[in-house]
């Protein structure tokens, strides 16, 4: 009996401990065994699958990686492409320029390959220099020994500059052109400097009455040239700035017309006319391709032209030198001598001309028959051939470097393309001209050809430029 109660006395305290841990508004049954019931399963608990917080922080945090080009760990700083590429506005131009060298010699920054307009812009240039170092030494090697010097003084020089402009046009051609365009007013304070230089006693020599050239250490150098690079592209980085104020007078003509002027204004006080006349038609040319109305650049161009023509006036011996050429004839024996000379060397060349070396006008009869009466010994020593070759070859530099110009991926590479190609094509009408007789003899050289180390170097530079706009061409 007492083991029977002491059983039944365990059970009912079990009953009573199973009641007491029963939720709240069920009741355990009084007595009896306990029924088995099926489990309750809560949600938490259910089979469907569920991410787990862990989980889901990891996986957003891969995504975030991912979105940013990141692989592996999430950096402590995300920037978005274009502003860790592009080079900070709060920046200095010096500082903008060297961050966009550095970045452009990165590895990453593979361009495609070039479109032809690149290759035959190149191949043209480079046959130019090869063509014109060969004929330089060819017009000045017996003048140079008459005189006492060696054969090769001036060829050697030529070749020199040569070398320096094939390092200037590599440079200009791998870096992009737009590193150039925050340096506009650098350049310009350096080209206006540079200009009153041959001003500065003891260094400035007076070369046939136009004092603009600079001399030391042996070496003669021209700042125009120089200028005529800062110049277009200071006319396309601003015309670029104000693509959207072109009829603006405030905005863009004015400061057109203050460019133009003021580069004009300081070749003529060197009394270098015909640098004045090609930086005046640099600026009108990239203000033309600009989209500048014509009535205003009428206006511009009409005002140049008026002051030309006084400045040519105002000198009687300057005016008697630019009015020789309607008489070459009458004024053979003084003002027109050189013109003449060069008219007798170009007759001589024929169809196949005299071949290098076998022009007799260069022994002393032509002067500067190296420098800008370098077409003359062309003509006389490769004839008609070799003369429509340089011509057509200026054709076509001019008309690629205009498909350069409209190929170009932005504003400022298609206005410093076709500035570049009217310098070239401009400056080389007004020397062949002067040459063959048909407009005044203004000094200026043939670019790639004439003798000069100035003209040469800034020339094959300002080709780089125009080959670094070839080469980042859009395609079709």
């Amino acid at each position: 009996m007492t083991s029977t109660l002491t059983v039944a006395d365990r059970r009912r305290a079990t009953l009573d401990r199973r009641a007491a841990d029963a939720p709240a508004g069920r009741s355990a049954p009084a007595s009896g065994p306990p029924r088995r019931t099926a489990p309750t399963r809560t949600p938490a608990a259910r089979s469907t699958p569920t991410r787990k917080p862990a989980a889901r922080a990891a996986t957003s945090k891969s995504m975030g990686a991912r979105a940013h080009g990141v692989v592996g760990e999430r950096p402590r700083s995300l920037r978005p492409v274009r502003a860790a590429a592009e080079p900070s506005k709060d920046l200095g131009p010096i500082a903008q320029f060297g961050l966009s060298v550095r970045a452009a010699a990165s590895p990453k920054r593979k361009l495609g390959p070039p479109p032809g307009t690149f290759y035959v812009i190149a191949s043209v240039v480079l046959v130019f220099v090869v063509l014109g170092l060969v004929m330089v030494l060819s017009a000045s090697a017996v003048t140079q020994a008459n005189v006492g010097n060696s054969p090769y003084a001036v060829f050697s020089k030529q070749a020199m500059w040569a070398g320096v402009g094939l390092v200037g046009m590599i440079f200009a051609t791998q870096v992009p052109y737009t590193v150039w365009k925050p340096l506009t007013i650098p350049l310009l304070g350096l080209g206006t400097a540079a200009m009153a230089v041959p001003f500065v006693p003891g260094l400035g020599t007076p070369v046939n009455g136009a004092r603009s050239w600079v001399q030391f250490a042996g070496f003669s150098v021209q700042p125009s040239e120089f200028l005529k690079l800062v110049v277009v592209i200071a006319a396309a980085s601003l015309l670029t700035a104000r693509a959207r104020d072109l009829g603006d007078r405030r905005k863009t003509l004015y400061p057109i017309a203050a460019l133009a002027g003021s580069a004009a204004l300081m070749s003529l006080a060197q009394g270098d006319l015909g640098s004045a006349i090609v930086l005046g038609v640099i600026v009108l040319s990239v203000a033309w391709i600009a989209g500048v109305p014509m009535k205003p650049l009428a206006g511009l161009t009409l005002t140049a032209t008026v002051a030309a023509i006084g400045f040519v006036v105002s000198d009687s011996r300057r005016l008697s030198r630019f009015t020789a050429f309607m008489d070459i004839e009458g004024h053979k024996e003084f003002e027109s001598y050189q013109v003449y000379q060069g008219l007798v060397s170009i007759a001589n060349g024929g169809l196949t001309g005299s071949g290098i070396g076998g022009s007799r006008t260069k022994l002393g009869y032509l002067p500067y028959a190296h420098s800008d009466f370098i077409f003359s010994i062309i003509a006389d020593e490769l004839g008609m051939i070799g003369t429509a070759a340089v011509i057509g070859g200026f054709i076509v530099l001019v008309a690629f470097g205009i498909q350069a110009a409209l190929a170009a991926p932005d504003r400022f590479g298609m206005l410093l393309a076709g500035g570049i190609s009217a310098w070239f094509g401009v400056q080389a009408i007004i020397n062949l001209g002067g040459v063959t007789g048909v407009m005044p003899v203004t000094g200026l050289t043939l670019p790639f050809f004439s003798a000069g180390g100035s003209s040469l170097f800034v020339s094959m530079f300002a080709a780089g430029l125009l080959l670094s706009v070839a080469r980042r061409a859009t395609r079709s």
